[in-house]
């Protein structure tokens, strides 16, 4: 997967089309995403102990990884790609924007 915990995204298909936010987690193998504000459900929760909230809570969901796109420093949504650069004599993958070129 490209997109990593941290990153900004927009979501680009379905219901939050439009919406951005932070990736707070992913899973990798389930090719999903958990997206700051995007994909919230209403759950219905009984309270188990005395600190939980009982009631109907907003919960985020995780996206699938093909339905976001990561925003590049100009807030643009792009593509990412991957390249190997050598510093020092090292070989080091890092990932890039495939609308203007710059790393990531």
């Amino acid at each position: 997967m490209k997109i990593r915990k941290g990153d900004r995204v927009r979501v680009i298909s379905g219901k939050n089309k439009g919406k951005e936010g932070e990736v707070i987690r992913t899973y990798p193998s389930k090719n999903k995403v958990l997206v700051e504000g995007a994909n919230v459900v209403k759950k219905h929760q009984k309270q188990v102990k005395s600190t939980m909230q009982a009631g109907i809570i907003d919960k985020d969901m995780p996206l699938d990884v093909s339905n976001v796109m990561l925003i590049d420093a100009d807030g643009q949504a792009t593509r990412v790609g991957i390249r190997v650069e050598i510093e020092d004599g090292k070989r080091k993958k890092v990932r890039f924007s495939k609308k203007t070129g710059s790393v990531i």
